[in-house]
């Protein structure tokens, strides 16, 4: 029994290591062995992972730091590369056109006091000192350019950027007033005064845009509200024809009653839905109209007490934890906000289930957050709640009642308060409606003292 190779060993047991088998490797080809560096010359363990990540911050920060090639800045470069270019070319001719100069000027061959001309030697030592005297001077007016250049490259860079910001200022004057129009003020227009050039046209064509724009959501806003209108009519004159036929004397056959039942559920839900179109219109309307400061914490709470019925009725745990944040707005129409997020909480929920609802300050922005329980929802698909008629999944269809516009509602009214509606499906299921509008009067939070709750209801 020998002793077994590295190699060998390595087969059973424990597996080798990749270094053993690099040196097991190199000793059966003859070869030197490589050698091992010491613990304290091998890197730390994570040592390349920082270094690396150290890079990715240190490239983030380069990005970061990098100014925003603006059209500004890209004419201000222009403008200082022509100067530069121009005064470098100037200085460049003058230098050329220098060497060429008399020096001195009108000099002439020196005579002595009897008219005779000096001594050759004389004259050669003369017109070296003229030589040197000319490249002292040319060598000092090449220094004094390089000055000038210098002086003319800072005078150019801040020349340019005056020049551009002159230029592009009604730009910036335009793109400012067409961030101030939205959909509640499309009749806004710019209005760009003086010459007719390239900067009116495009003022003059943004001002017919806002015109088709402001046309088009118009009729789309009319339509809706007439539409509704009008089928209020047929939906009465179905209900009262209903109505007539199942109060007539004499017995009623069970199919007719179940028919008739049938019937008078989606009538009612045509009328809700009507109201909602309706609804919707007046938002995009009149959102405006009689605003006032109110409380969202008051107004949460009366939209629980409403439902207060319903919530007993499918036994649902309720916690409320509401503060006193102040918002401007039409109250009728906030308070149907909040009506709206608390009926899609209970509508939507599961039996015995649980709510969760808080309104709550943070500086300048008044949050109103409604959680509820229930199956679980896809996360990428959640957002699409709030446009109209969407809805996810069996339990979101219109067996349950909903009109596919309880979301889309609160997404108007919030946006024509100047806030917004963001939507994320829980992770144990359910939904979380997120609500933030600006505050009215910035408050100290007070919670509202507890109430008592239906049995199996908790505020």
């Amino acid at each position: 029994m020998g002793t077994q190779p590295a190699t060998a060993r390595a087969t059973h047991g424990t597996p080798a290591r990749p270094e053993a088998s690099q040196r097991a490797s190199a000793t059966a080809a003859g070869l030197p062995r490589p050698k091992r560096l010491p613990s304290h010359d091998r890197p730390a363990p994570g040592w390349v992972s920082k270094a690396g990540s150290l890079r990715r911050l240190a490239s983030l920060a380069v990005r970061t730091a990098r100014p925003r090639p603006t059209v500004r800045l890209r004419l201000t470069a222009l403008y200082g590369a022509l100067l530069l270019a121009s005064g470098a070319a100037l200085l460049a001719i003058v230098n050329i056109l220098a060497r060429g100069w008399p020096w001195p000027p009108g000099a002439k061959i020196p005579v002595n006091a009897t008219g005779h001309a000096i001594d050759a030697a004389i004259v050669h030592q003369m017109a070296a000192q003229e030589s040197d005297q000319r490249a002292a001077a040319l060598t000092h007016l090449l220094t004094e350019s390089a000055i000038a250049l210098g002086v003319m490259a800072v005078v150019s860079v801040r020349l340019g950027w005056l020049v551009a910001g002159r230029v592009l200022r009604p730009l910036r004057d335009m793109t400012a007033a067409t961030q101030r129009i939205s959909a509640d003020n499309l009749g806004e227009r710019l209005a760009v005064t003086g010459p007719g050039d390239e900067l009116k046209d495009l003022g003059d064509t943004i001002d017919g845009l806002l015109q088709r724009l402001e046309t088009a959501f118009g009729a789309q806003r009319r339509f809706a509200a007439n539409a509704s209108h009008e089928l209020r009519t047929p939906l009465a004159m179905m209900r009262t024809s209903l109505d007539v036929a199942t109060a007539k004397p004499g017995p009623i056959p069970p199919a007719v009653t179940l028919l008739a039942g049938k019937l008078r559920r989606g009538l009612d839900q045509a009328d809700r839905l009507v109201e909602n179109l309706l609804l919707l219109a007046r938002v995009q309307h009149g959102a405006k109209d009689g605003r006032e400061t109110v409380s969202l914490g008051r107004m949460l709470a009366s939209a629980i007490e409403a439902n207060r019925d319903r919530i007993a009725a499918r036994g649902l745990q309720v916690r409320q934890t509401a503060a006193d944040p102040r918002v401007t707005g039409n109250p009728a129409l906030l308070a149907q906000m909040i009506g709206n997020l608390i009926d899609n909480a209970i509508r939507h929920n599961m039996p015995q289930g649980w709510i969760r609802a808080q309104a709550t300050a943070h500086g300048t922005t008044a949050r109103l957050v409604v959680e509820n329980g229930g199956r679980s929802l896809d996360p990428d698909k959640v957002s699409g709640l709030a446009e109209p008629f969407r809805r996810l999944g069996a339990e979101r269809t219109g067996s349950v009642g909903g009109t596919g516009l309880g979301l889309s509602i609160v997404t108007e009214i919030a946006s024509a308060h100047g806030g917004e509606l963001r939507l994320q499906a829980r992770p144990g299921g359910g939904l979380r409606a997120v609500i933030e509008l600006p505050c009215a009067v910035t408050r100290v939070a007070t919670r509202l003292p507890a109430r008592p709750a239906e049995e199996g209801a908790t505020w």
